[in-house]
């Protein structure tokens, strides 16, 4: 999880993205999906593409 290896708390990084601490929780543990704006602004934050927040790697061509 992009979050943790950075050593950032949840609520920090809620607050940089407006948003609640709960919801931020909801998509890392599963419960709720981002949509694909949210996707989006936490690629940004994290620097790191969609597809890695998704799968956990980044897109390899085949």
């Amino acid at each position: 999880m992009v979050r943790k290896e950075r050593n950032l708390n949840q609520l920090k990084v809620a607050m940089d993205l407006n948003m609640s601490r709960e919801a931020l929780s909801s998509y890392e543990t599963g419960r709720r999906n981002p949509s694909l704006d949210m996707l989006n602004k936490l690629s940004q934050y994290f620097n790191v593409s969609i597809d890695y927040l998704i799968n956990g790697e980044e897109f390899k061509k085949r």
